[in-house]
């Protein structure tokens, strides 16, 4: 076990290093790396619209659930969604989604054309497919998650107001005052150094497990669904360490 353990980490980063081999044609590579683009960004774009303002909505109402003391003002519900949007929800609800919706696309993407033989087609051919199939999607990923993030970061919040006013929790200009108040800049910092960090996950894990899948189209849903667990954990665990090292 611990051999297969060691022996696919071996595989990982030999992958990882078979993608810095200078590109054949580099136009090519642009076209590839903008079809991932619109993949990765505008096809996860309205799970991540949806899923960003109802976890606001959600965090607005309990939060205002939790606060019954009265010497407690209203706009500490702003402050409080604010900075548990910025800090959690964003950048590790979303990802942990991409890394479904993303992580088993790009799997099953690779899966099926190892399985149907195309890399091999285009290994005969002469052309680095560890740089051609998997850098474009690592380094769309690294482009366009981010963004995703910061919208979701901005209609958490967005959908943190809109419960909260028209629920009747606060008024709309208490939590404005409370969004204002006490903003730490780091914070978002904080938020865009995890969502590099797991978009690096959400796109080399799932590429690995496709670039290396064996066997029919039944393996290909069984390492696009191994893909996705990986990938959830090591976000958890990433999430994890970088709070202790940067808070």
């Amino acid at each position: 076990m611990f051999m297969k353990f060691f022996n696919g980490v071996g595989r990982y980063f030999l992958l990882l290093k078979g993608m810095f081999k200078r590109p054949e044609n580099w136009k090519v590579y642009w076209k590839e790396f903008m079809h991932q683009c619109s993949d990765i960004g505008i096809g996860s774009l309205g799970i991540v619209v949806i899923i960003s303002f109802f976890i606001g909505a959600v965090s607005a109402v309990q939060t205002a659930y939790q606060l019954v003391s009265p010497l407690i003002p209203k706009s500490s519900i702003s402050q409080i969604v604010r900075d548990t949007v910025i800090l959690e929800f964003a950048p590790t609800l979303v990802c942990i989604v991409l890394a479904g919706v993303v992580g088993s696309k790009i799997a099953s993407e690779l899966g099926n054309m190892r399985v149907s033989e195309q890399i091999d087609a285009l290994e005969i051919m002469g052309i680095n497919t560890k740089a051609y199939l998997v850098m474009p999607k690592i380094v769309a990923a690294f482009l366009v998650i981010p963004m995703l993030v910061i919208i979701a970061s901005a209609l958490g919040i967005l959908g943190g107001q809109i419960a909260a006013v028209a629920s009747g929790i606060v008024s709309s200009e208490d939590f404005h005052k409370g969004l204002l108040s006490n903003f730490v800049p780091y914070n978002v910092f904080f938020a865009l150094v995890k969502a590099y960090t797991f978009s690096f996950i959400i796109s080399s894990i799932p590429a690995y497990f496709g670039y290396y899948v064996q066997g029919g189209s039944l393996e290909i849903g069984r390492s696009s669904t191994r893909s996705v667990v990986v990938s959830c954990i090591l976000i958890l665990i990433a999430d994890y360490v970088l709070s202790a090292l940067l808070l």
